[in-house]
């Protein structure tokens, strides 16, 4: 079983709209309303593929109740912890050519008492999990070095650790030392201070993670793919998706899609892209479903080239 752990999740609105145009006044083609989180993701896309997972959220106030009976419906398998504060709600505006415009709230404050709930209730449930993912951005007022803390404890019950996050909260987390830690692009680059331009670029940030603590990197780059480094070397590899629609959840389905094939070597990359490719070409933010992966689109290179650039 895999733990997913979400201390900011959300009510998730996509919108697909012809064209979006700031100050006027736009009809929407569709709406669809998903629970939303990072962690959240990565259960939904297990779940649908039939691999045991159970999500550890925050819940608050109205938003937060239609969340978790949205996540009932689903049969997602839940443990909630109610905070103070109001589960947060975000909107994605879809354009027809791929354009993706996110609106995202902070979400509300978490006290000390609530964060140590949030762990009892992590470090119980870690006993029976093969591993613990703690994914998103952390709510306004926790400490940078939670996730830290999360994965040294953790850590020393057996349990592996998976972190995707970015700022302070990764860099912290990666000096803990987790099993795992998953940037995308723009994440890499803050890490590390420098931008990510070609392959080479975000094989000498992630291997730069690597020093400082984490034992593998798999950075996802968008269109460009995903590199993974780890203690057996540099893979890279990419799933050519002709007509995106929707990249909300790509990373975490990515994400899922590599733990759920072992995550580690080239076939648990193979089909992390595999399954990232499958949620960029869904209309919303519904993750894929086995009948919805197309694994023959998905190259994978041990030998890569450092000099390829990437695609903006």
């Amino acid at each position: 079983m895999i733990l997913t752990v979400t201390l900011n999740p959300s009510l998730d609105r996509t919108i697909e709209v012809d064209r979006l145009v700031p100050g006027e006044m736009i009809r929407a083609r569709s709406a669809r309303l998903d629970p939303g989180g990072k962690g959240v993701n990565v259960s939904r896309a297990l779940l649908a593929s039939d691999i045991a997972s159970r999500a550890v959220i925050t819940v608050g106030g109205a938003d937060g109740e239609q969340l978790v009976r949205l996540l009932e419906a689903a049969d997602i398998p839940l443990l909630t912890v109610e905070v103070g504060d109001r589960t947060r709600s975000n909107v994605t505006i879809v354009e027809p050519d791929g354009v993706v415009t996110k609106l995202n709230e902070p979400g509300g404050e978490l006290t000390r008492a609530e964060l140590d709930r949030i762990a009892e209730v992590v470090l119980t449930e870690a006993e029976t999990a093969s591993w613990v993912v703690a994914c998103g951005s952390l709510p306004p007022g926790v400490p940078s070095g939670f996730y830290a803390e999360l994965s040294k404890a953790c850590a020393a019950t057996g349990v592996r650790v998976a972190i995707d996050s970015s700022g302070p909260p990764l860099l912290a987390a990666v000096e803990a030392g987790p099993t795992l830690v998953k940037p995308n692009r723009e994440e890499l680059a803050e890490a590390v201070g420098r931008p990510i331009e070609c392959v080479a670029d975000a094989i000498e940030a992630a291997q730069e993670l690597r020093d400082r603590g984490a034992q593998r990197v798999l950075a996802s780059l968008g269109a460009a793919g995903a590199v993974l480094v780890d203690e057996d070397g540099v893979i890279t590899g990419e799933a050519h998706v002709t007509a995106p629609k929707n990249t909300v959840g790509a990373g975490d389905a990515l994400l899922a899609g590599f733990l759920a094939a072992g995550a580690r070597g080239a076939s648990a990359l193979a089909e992390g892209l595999a399954w990232g490719a499958a949620a960029v070409r869904m209309p919303d933010t519904r993750m894929p479903r086995p009948e919805d992966l197309r694994r023959d689109q998905v190259h994978i290179h041990a030998d890569p080239d450092p000099r390829r650039p990437l695609l903006i």
